[in-house]
Formats: structure tokens, sequence, C-alpha cells
């Protein structure tokens, strides 16, 4: 089991910058893969960047650029650091940490989730 707690939402005007922080505990040393998803309002959950283990990282075709995912093995911790804020970043930002029970099959662990709102 591994429970994930997000911090760093807010309110931030257009352009602004945040930076969302996620801390794991548990059996961190089997997670594989942690990432960050958000979900506008009407809208489905989307992936928005991930980093793996061995440090590669993936983002979502509209934060590339604005965007950072990092983290700190030493604290448990996954940050995603973020520029140039737009409106249409607005939503609920959920923490997710994956271990793979196969090439296939995995478990995914979520967040309680943390707000962030773009609005001038």
């Amino acid at each position: 089991q591994v429970q994930l707690v997000e911090s760093g939402g807010g309110l931030v005007q257009p352009g602004g910058s945040l930076r969302l922080s996620c801390d794991a505990s548990g059996s961190t040393a089997s997670i594989n893969a942690m990432g960050w998803y958000r979900q506008a309002p009407g809208k489905q959950r989307e992936l928005v960047a991930v980093i793996t283990n061995g440090g590669r990282t993936n983002y979502a075709d509209s934060v590339k650029g604005r965007f950072t995912i990092s983290r700190d093995n030493a604290k448990n911790t996954v940050y995603l650091q973020m520029i140039s804020l737009k409106p249409e970043d607005t939503g609920v930002y959920y923490c997710n940490a994956k271990i793979f029970r196969d090439s296939v099959k995995f478990d995914n662990y979520w967040g309680q989730g943390t707000q962030v709102t773009v609005s001038s």
C-alpha cells in the first residue's frame, strides 16, 4: 500500500507559477513511476506528467515547456513545477503512483487531489 498527500495548490493569475508537492509513504520502495493527473470540471482525468524510477519523464503536449516534473527519492516526494499558467490549466491535480505487478498489470494509487485555479 502507498499513501500519497498533495500540497501546493491555490489561486494564481494567468502567467503565474505554482509548485505542487506529493509526499509518498508506505511501500515506497515498490513504486515504479509517479505522476500528476488533472481533472477539470466536466472533463475526464488526464495525464499531465510522469517520471519513472530511472528518471525518464513524459508530458502532455499541452504542458510541454511550461511544467517540469521531478522527484526527490530520499524524501519520497515528487514535484510539479508549473510556470506560465493558463486558465485552461485549472482543475484538481492528483498525484499518482504505479506499482507494476508484471509487464502489463500495475496497481494505481491516488492522492486526495489539490485544487489549482488560474484566473484573474
